[in-house]
């Protein structure tokens, strides 16, 4: 009886498709001046802003995350010791947030595809909202994902690899949001109304903590 003829082997899996790789800056590096004191040190739920806000970078984007500090460095570095994120100081954050953002965007890796930008002081902002831009953007990442809220279009925001010029141009005290304003017409919007509710005085963080409480 002839021999059976050898079992062909499967077919290998194809490939699993390549998600573009993003990357998170924390900007953090304010001197908190209405607040009074540093607000990324203040406790809600027994975690500091800082310390939420980068857990949930890290949460999103595993070591993908690069935290900017500034005015309060020596107080903040601590909060980071252990954190497996790239830790940038600002020197001259006194210019404003643009010069935050371009310290963050000059530490980005040639393999970075996207840049979610977020606030330390966005208390309410959770992973999950964080998570809705990710797969938002993942989806289109050519264009740019935008937290919308009252009515406005505004960080968190994650711009893909052709914004990073004019990141890396704002001057002054001008965020990002300038570029929202200018490629309106390619900003996908995420409604995430905890965006909102950052923390720039002490009224302000009685009305989060309310929030926290409901």
């Amino acid at each position: 009886m002839p021999p059976s003829p050898p079992a062909e082997s499967p077919s290998p899996a194809p490939p699993a498709p390549t998600l573009p790789a993003l990357h998170v800056i924390v900007l953090a590096a304010g001197a908190s001046s209405r607040f009074g004191s540093p607000k990324q040190l203040v406790r809600i739920q027994g975690r500091p802003l800082l310390h939420r806000a980068v857990a949930n970078a890290l949460e999103l984007a595993g070591h993908a995350v690069i935290v900017v500090l500034g005015a309060h460095a020596a107080d903040l570095s601590p909060l980071l010791r252990h954190a497996p994120a790239s830790i940038v100081v600002n020197r001259g954050w006194a210019e404003g947030i643009a010069s935050s953002i371009r310290a963050g965007v000059q530490m980005l890796p040639a393999s970075c595809d996207g840049v979610l930008l977020t606030l330390a002081d966005q208390a309410a902002v959770t992973v999950d909202d964080l998570r809705r831009l990710a797969a938002a953007w993942r989806r289109e990442p050519r264009q740019i994902v935008a937290a919308r809220y009252d009515a406005t279009l505004g960080v968190p925001a994650i711009f893909p690899r052709a914004d990073f010029p004019s990141l890396a141009s704002l001057r002054g005290d001008r965020g990002a949001r300038d570029i929202l304003r200018r490629s309106r017409d390619r900003v996908i919007g995420v409604e995430i109304a905890n965006a909102a509710l950052d923390i720039d005085t002490p009224e302000d963080l009685l009305r989060v903590s309310d929030t926290d409480r409901g």
